[in-house]
Parts: C-alpha cells; sequence; structure tokens
C-alpha cells in the first residue's frame, strides 16, 4: 500500500510563524479611536484617525468606535457627538471631574478600563504630547504592542493590523504586526492622514462609562495651567503653502532667501533635519519624520535631497516644487515639478517675480 503523500512545507515568512491568537483575545472585535481634547477643544488630528479607522473598521467589517475622555459637561458630549460626523457607528465616554486636567494615571486607568470592558481588536491615538504619553503607558499596563508614528494603516488578508512606519533614521519602511496581542495599538502624528469630510450625522449610540477613581487615589496634582508663548509661532502643520530649505544653501545666511519668499507667498518657512543639527534653524521648524509632517496645497523645497524621512513628511502636499542642482536628488523622484539648478540664484528670482505679481491681500489666496 502506497504511503500518501506529504504536502511541501509552507513557505517561510511572516504567516508561517504567526501562532494561533490565544483564546480570550478571540472576542476583542471593532475599532477605536481616542479623541483627544483639552480645555474643550479637540485635536484634529483625532478627526483624521476618524477618518483611517472607517477605512479598517470597513474592511473588518466591524464598528468604528470613539473614546472621549475628560470632565463631565458640554465639553465631552459635543466631542462624542461630533465624532459621528466623522464617521463613528458608537461612542465611548468616561466623564469625571479627575479627569479635568490630562494626568497619565487617571487617564491610562480610565482607557484601559474601557478597553478591558468592551474589548477593541485595534486602538489609534495620535502621536501629540498627549497621546504618545497616554499610548505608552496604556500598551504597558495592557501588555500589547504599539507601533508608534505610522505613516500608513491597513489590514492583511488574516485581519492583522499593518502600522508602516519609518526605521533605521528614516532610511527604510518596515511594516509591523502585532499578532498575539490585542489590543493592536498604534500612533500617527498630525496631519499624516487627511481630513475626512464632515458629514452631519445623529449621535445615536453612546455608552457612557463609570470610572471608579478618586482623587486621592492619584498622585500627580494640577497645581496652574500655563499656556506655551511660543505655541503660536510656528504653525507649519496646517499651512497652505510652505517653503523649506536643505544643506545645497550652503550656509546659514543664504537661508534668509527662503524666509524672504515665504514672506512674499504669506507662507511659512521650514527646513530639512541638517540644518536643525547644524544649528541654522530652530527645531520647531523642522520638517519629516522626525520633524512636522505637512500637507499644504503647496510646497516649494530648495536645496533639499529628499531623503525617506523628509519624504514621509511631505509627499501628502498637493504639489511638491523641487529646486536642487543634483539631477539625481531622491526628492524629484516625488516632485510634481523639479527644477535643475541652483536654488541660491533662483530663489530671489522667484522672490521678486511674486512681489511684482502678487498683492498684499492676493497673497491670502495664493494656495486656491
Amino acid at each position: 500500500m502506497n504511503e500518501p503523500t506529504k504536502a511541501p512545507p509552507a513557505a517561510a515568512g511572516r504567516a508561517a510563524t504567526k501562532k494561533e491568537l490565544p483564546e480570550h483575545f478571540k472576542a476583542y472585535k471593532h475599532v477605536w479611536v481616542f479623541i483627544e481634547q483639552e480645555r474643550g477643544q479637540v485635536h484634529s488630528v483625532s478627526w483624521e484617525l476618524m477618518g483611517a479607522g472607517r477605512k479598517l473598521a470597513d474592511k473588518l467589517k466591524v464598528d468604528l468606535a470613539a473614546v472621549v475622555i475628560g470632565p463631565p459637561g458640554e465639553a465631552v458630549q459635543h466631542a462624542a457627538a461630533e465624532s459621528f460626523c466623522y464617521g463613528a457607528d458608537l461612542a465611548y465616554i468616561v466623564a469625571d471631574d479627575v479627569l479635568t486636567d490630562y494626568r497619565n494615571e487617571a487617564y491610562t486607568k480610565a482607557l484601559t478600563d474601557v478597553v478591558n470592558t468592551y474589548k477593541p481588536e485595534i486602538l489609534l491615538l495620535g502621536a501629540t504630547t498627549l497621546g504618545r504619553d497616554l499610548a505608552g503607558s496604556v500598551a504597558t499596563t495592557l501588555l500589547t504592542g504599539l507601533t508608534a508614528d505610522c505613516t500608513e494603516l491597513d489590514v492583511d488578508a488574516d485581519g492583522s493590523l499593518a502600522a508602516t512606519r519609518p526605521t533605521f533614521g528614516g532610511s527604510l519602511l518596515c511594516t509591523i504586526y502585532t499578532l498575539n496581542y490585542r489590543p493592536q495599538m498604534a500612533t500617527v502624528r498630525p496631519r499624516v492622514m487627511p481630513m475626512p469630510e464632515r458629514v452631519e450625522n445623529p449621535a445615536t449610540r453612546i455608552i457612557e462609562h463609570k470610572l471608579g477613581l478618586v482623587e486621592e487615589d492619584i498622585v500627580t496634582k494640577v497645581l496652574s495651567f500655563i499656556p506655551d508663548r511660543d505655541s503660536a509661532k510656528s504653525n507649519l502643520a496646517y499651512a497652505d503653502v510652505v517653503v523649506a530649505g536643505g544643506l545645497g544653501l550652503g550656509s546659514p545666511e543664504n537661508f534668509q532667501l527662503v524666509k524672504g519668499l515665504a514672506a512674499v507667498l504669506g507662507a511659512e518657512f521650514g527646513c530639512s533635519r541638517p540644518l536643525v543639527q547644524k544649528g541654522w534653524v530652530t527645531s520647531d521648524r523642522q520638517i519629516g519624520q522626525t520633524g512636522k509632517t505637512i500637507r499644504p496645497k503647496l510646497y516649494i523645497a530648495a536645496g533639499i535631497s529628499g531623503a525617506i524621512q523628509h519624504r514621509v513628511g511631505v509627499e501628502g502636499a498637493d504639489l511638491i516644487v523641487a529646486i536642487n542642482t543634483d539631477k539625481n536628488a531622491p526628492i524629484f523622484d516625488f516632485a510634481h515639478v523639479g527644477i535643475v539648478t541652483d536654488a541660491i540664484r533662483l530663489l530671489p528670482a522667484l522672490t521678486e517675480a511674486f512681489r511684482a505679481r502678487l498683492s498684499p491681500h492676493s497673497r491670502d489666496r495664493i494656495a486656491s
């Protein structure tokens, strides 16, 4: 009698090494987005993540939920209701006086309680100062994986979250999976994901979760709130027009040409990472994976080579104009318009041309 033929071994790779999801994690379903709000203002990255979360939920055929944490009152209720206008199927609210100001201990307790009770399979947070602090603490408490500063989110054929981010100093892009733990967590920086269209929708399903925490249980105390005096100086992430310079400009003095063109266009100015490292420009003006992510209508890059870590910070721009003496510079691979010339000569000419053609009032409308 012939022996049965054995099947060939499975191909090596991620699928071949995947373990069976533990039984207690199989009940975890749905996609959640943490709605970040402070002093009644929702951070716009939350709505950007609702758009990304909606796509993931549709692929998985599950619900998209918003999670709103804060003090009792109109602001929390409004944020929850507004989430339905950005695609939410339901919203969870944790409202308590101990959540008036952000404190890691209280917010971690609130978010982990809701996760353990209602069991989402994916949890997304904005990679803001608050979001980064909270995400790391929540992931550690839940003993799950967290992929930070993602540039792309997707789900693979077996429903696992595929979170892509730059690595090795921005020289490579890697996709990370949290295969055998739940929830699968990721943070995304502001302006990485496009803002979804707001569509008026009624607030249908809202679940209020009680927080079993009293002030005496919290070590950290907020004595006062002092706004950052410099917080409004740079608005790179939300500018419609951005002009930036790189090492190709040759000297700090030549960077003034970037500022001059930006002033004529009514634009924000920025730079690549090497200029910050050399001390030519302050870090709040850095564009790229380790700086700001921008999505302007017009981006002019002068003397910037276009390495991956810079590319992921600008590729959401509607129109990218690159100026570089090196015709093989990587930036020409993704720029919409490429000009092979010396930016030091071209920038003054552009500035004068725009100054002659633009009235002070039309500068406000240049992006459109």
